[in-house]
Formats: structure tokens, sequence, C-alpha cells
């Protein structure tokens, strides 16, 4: 549980108030004051060593002495953030950053506290206590080089820079360590805070060689220019590779039990690799010329199909392992929420992620980047189409098994995109009648009345989902039922620039849920492909500003408040708004299963 001083010092923070630190194993939020208020190590879905975010224990603050205003901004295309505070007496800066890339088994957490503008005075809490606050700080050792060492709830600590810290016993009985610091004008003072769950033996990291290998880890990446929101896509890309583990697995949050809607037991624990999203995110990497992600996605996504085949599973952890059940934490939870970790996703069967690992294996191969595991891969993906696109499925949103129309489109999409990418295979003319086959059978049950796509046969509902049978090549884009279900979403399913998932029941749209980020980025790229780039840009602007000042999104967006909600940063959003970035920088280009022209 967390101290009653922090609480007070350190309250939860409306979303769009933070940051996030990322090294691709795990991840940190940073509040405005500094506060490193939620971190898991060793990695993305372990235990919680600072858990303040949802009312567990532990933080690592740096907070300026005295009245101060925040702000702070990411250096160019990373993920190392500098913290800003103005003064009444001066400028303070915090730069901070995990080491990039990331080690598996221990985090580097570097913050370079610098008096921007006359003297600065910082105070300095360093708290962690893993198992979200079971266990704190047991003997801290200081040794004569100034370095502490301990050893916490089966965790490795080691600490440099604050060798005047001091411990404190809270009311509680807990210690931590605290310090004061003073950093003169146009200094600077580094602080190394190491987890990890082995020994950490040997000489303690040099600050400077440390910040040196992040920034040039983050120079590395390469992004093709001309989207039409450069920063915003270099950001993008920034986002996905910190939510990448070295084993190609992209995370679909950072966080877990962060609500999407307050009292409406929508917590979820986002720790974990969806299949959906990592293609999601490896096909915007190829609008974009961004070969590592790419690369990632398909070596993930690669394995698990040859692993599971057609039983592969919605979700894995980074690892590639079956998710926990979901379970309480007995903590109080972020304002709105309780705490939930473990997903209870891996119990589905989600169809149309064999239809996206399609389409993700069809876009490496036209990059020139397929492989033979890809390609093996694309057949077991082939396969399992075959076996399972006559049962019912959770579809796009998880939601209650049926035939979803959107499931079997995607599949169709899927099967056309491998057989145009590589269309040596002697298998390519069967995938294009299958194809045919499924979006023929998906036509007797999946069209409304109306002319345009409905979501299943017993729900004649609009839905975003039915943006991208057209937007991934399942139809062309001039297919008759195309532009009524582009024309009928935009009616029924936006406001004020915002879009929907669908409609729940018959309360206006912004009180059953926030606006669907995904779904306004996909509506973008569907109307840019239809040939209105006017209300394309409309629907891209609007949406890429439903973000804080750290530039990051979560799932959904409460128009009303102007306030984010839902896990953050959202994978998906991130992946999408890049894709649309790279895509309505073009012309429009058929189906968007094909790169455009670079």
């Amino acid at each position: 549980m967390a101290d009653h001083d922090d609480v007070l010092m350190y309250p939860p923070q409306v979303l769009r108030q933070y940051a996030m630190l990322a090294d691709g194993e795990r991840g940190v939020i940073v509040g405005p004051r500094g506060d490193f208020c939620w971190m898991c190590v060793p990695r993305w879905d372990s235990d919680a060593v600072f858990s303040s975010l949802i009312g567990g224990g532990g933080i690592y603050a740096v907070t300026p002495e005295g009245p101060f205003v925040w702000g702070g901004y990411y250096e160019r295309a990373s993920l190392i953030w500098r913290s800003r505070w103005v003064t009444t007496s001066g400028v303070v800066e915090c730069r901070e950053a995990l080491a990039f890339p990331g080690d598996p088994r221990c985090a580097v957490l570097l913050r370079r506290i610098m008096a921007v503008r006359g003297d600065a005075r910082v105070n300095v809490i360093c708290d962690p206590r893993p198992e979200f606050g079971a266990h704190g700080l047991r003997s801290p050792r200081r040794g004569d080089d100034g370095v502490w060492r301990t050893e916490l709830g089966g965790l490795h600590m080691r600490w440099s820079g604050a060798g005047d810290a001091s411990v404190r016993t809270t009311p509680h009985g807990d210690r931590r360590l605290e310090t004061n610091l003073e950093v003169p004008a146009g200094g600077h003072h580094d602080l190394v805070l190491e987890l990890g769950d082995r020994p950490l033996t040997g000489r303690h990291p040099d600050a400077d060689r440390l910040w040196e290998a992040t920034e040039t880890a983050w120079r590395e990446t390469t992004l093709r220019t001309g989207t039409i929101a450069d920063r915003d896509a270099r950001h993008a890309v920034a986002v996905m590779r910190g939510l990448t583990s070295r084993g190609g697995g992209m995370v679909a949050a950072a966080t877990t039990s962060l609500p999407e809607r307050s009292g409406a037991e929508r917590n979820y624990d986002y720790r974990y690799v969806w299949i959906r999203d990592q293609c999601y995110a490896g096909q915007a990497a190829a609008a974009a010329g961004v070969d590592e992600l790419l690369d990632d996605a398909v070596r993930f996504v690669s394995a698990r199909l040859l692993d599971d085949g057609p039983d592969l599973k919605p979700a894995y952890t980074v690892d590639g392992g079956p998710l926990p059940d979901q379970r309480s934490l007995d903590l109080p939870g972020y304002p709105g929420g309780h705490d939930e970790i473990g997903n209870r996703v891996t119990h589905q069967f989600q169809l149309d992620t064999f239809g996206e690992a399609l389409l993700l294996i069809a876009a490496a191969a036209r990059q020139g980047r397929l492989d033979d595991d890809a390609r093996r891969a694309a057949h077991a993906a082939v396969t399992a189409i075959e076996r399972r696109r006559h049962g019912s499925d959770a579809g796009i949103w998880e939601l209650e098994d049926r035939v979803w129309t959107h499931s079997r489109l995607i599949c169709a999409a899927g099967l056309r995109a491998l057989a145009g990418a590589v269309p040596d295979d002697p298998m390519a003319e069967r995938w294009t009648g299958l194809a045919d086959t499924i979006v023929a059978e998906t036509v007797a049950f999946g069209v409304h009345p109306s002319g345009r796509w409905q979501r299943a046969a017993d729900d004649p509902r609009n839905d975003g989902a039915l943006l991208l049978p057209a937007i991934r090549g399942a139809v062309p884009p001039d297919d008759p039922r195309v532009r009524p279900t582009l024309e009928a979403y935009v009616e029924q399913l936006t406001d004020d620039g915002y879009a929907y998932r669908f409609r729940h029941d018959e309360r206006p749209l912004g009180e059953a849920e926030g606006a669907f980020l995904l779904c306004g980025f996909l509506l973008a790229i569907a109307t840019h492909q239809q040939g209105d780039d006017r209300q394309a840009l409309r629907w891209f602007e609007r949406n890429r500003a439903a973000c804080g000042p750290a530039g990051i999104f979560s799932e959904e967006y409460d128009v009303t408040q102007r306030q984010m909600r839902g896990n953050l940063p959202q994978a998906f959003v991130h992946a999408v708004l890049l894709e649309a970035a790279a895509r309505l920088a073009g012309p429009p280009c058929g189906h968007t299963g094909a790169a455009p022209p670079r």
C-alpha cells in the first residue's frame, strides 16, 4: 500500500499529464512532480516495484523545492524525456530515460538533474517496493564508494549518485532513501538506479557512458520522411520501439487497470502482446519504411503461428508464453477503477488474427523481407482459416462469440494480399479462390438492406471495424458496399470530429464509451482511399490532438472532458497514426495492402 505522505505529495493525475520511459523490456510512467509512479521489473508483466499509480507502494521521485510550474518534452525520435519545472527562482530540468536497449534482467534508470537557470534545489525519494508494495528496503548499505546496495523481494538494487542520502523510516515502519540535492547554475548531477533479478556485481556504471549509448541506440532507427506529420510519426516509432522487446513482441501498453470508464468495470491488463496489435504495428512500419519494427512483428507473429497453428491465442507474454488468468491485487486502484492483473483474452478465439497475420507477412514480402519461417507461418495461417472460418469467434472487440462480418472479410483480405505479394507460390491461385469464396459467403449474411456492411447476420449495426475490409483489400475501393458503409459510419458513429466503435445502446455516443482513436485514424485512411483528402486530413488532425503534452495516446478519449481514458500508451493507436501519416502523404492507392509509392 502507498504511504499516506506519498499519496498527499504525489496524488494520481489525469492521464494527459504522464510521460513514459521504456527500453523494450519494461516501462516507467512519469508524473508531473517528477514521480516514477509505475514500473514492473524485470519485465513488462512482472510485479511492479513502483505502483502508486494504482494505489500500491513504491515511488522514485525528483521534485523541485518550493512552488513550480511543470512542463516537459521528448528529445527527437526517442523516449528520452525532459521534465521541466519553472520555479520562482529559476528553471530546473531532469533528463530521464531507461538505458536503451534494455537488459531483460535488469532495469537501469537514468536521471540527470540540470540547473538550466539559477541554482537547482530538489528533493529525492528512492523507495522501490516489489510485488506492488509488499516488500520494502530491508537493510540498505552505503559502500565506501558512496553507492547504495540492497536486496528486496527477490530483486537486487544499486543506486549511485546519492552518497549523501539517508535512510528514513516512515510512520508505517517502512524504510526508504531520501536526500536533498543542490546543483549550481549551469551544472548537472546524475543518479543511476539499477534494479534486477540477479546480483549487481562489478563497478557501478558510468552515467556519461550510459547516456551516450542510449542516445546512440535511439538514433539508429530509420524513418522514411515525407509523412504529413513527421514529428508525430517519429514519436510514434519511438513509442513502438520502446514497447517492443528484443524477442520482437510489442506489448499493447505499459500499464494495467487504468479505467476506460469510471466505475464501469472496464479495467484491463495490457502488458502483453496482442497478435492483432503486433500486425497493425508491422503494417504501419511497412508503410513508413521502418524495417526494424516490421521485422520484429513478422518474427514474433511467425513464431506463434508455427508453434500454435489453428490454436493461435489472441495474446501472449513477450517471450511467447501464455497469459496468466485475471486476478485482483486488493489495492485501491487508479481513481474510478480497480486493480486487475492477468487477462481472460487467452481463452478466446479470434479468427481475424489469421487474416491480419497474412496481411503482415504479405507486407514483408513486398518489402523483400520474407524469410522461410514467415513463409511457413503464412501457410499455417491459411490452413487455420480453411479449418476454422465457418465457426464463431470473439471478433476484433473481444465480445461474445458470433459470426462477425469483419473477421471473415479480413481473412479474405489477407489471402488476397498474400497471393499478390508472392504470385510465384504454387498455392497463390488457391488463396485467391478461397478469398473469393469467403467474400461471397459473407455477402450472404453480412450486408444490410441499405447496401452497407453490417456487423453480423444477427446484428444490423455499423461498426468501425467495417472500414477495414476495403482499406485492406478484401474488396476493391469501388465495391458497391464500401461507400455506403463509410457514409453511414460517419453519420451514425462520429461526433465533433471523433469516431466511435459501435453504438452500444440508445445513449449518446460519448456516454456509452469514449471516442476510439484507432477508429478515428482508420476513418482518415478510409476517407483518403475514397479520394477526399480534405476530410481525411480533418479526421487525422482531430484525432492526433487527443493526447497530452508528452504526445502519448490512450485507447479512448473523453470528448466532453477532453481527457484520455484507459491504459497508456496504447500501442495500436500510435501504429495507426503512423500508418495514416504515411498513407495520407501520397495519392489514394487502392487498398492499402500495398505500400504507397516511395
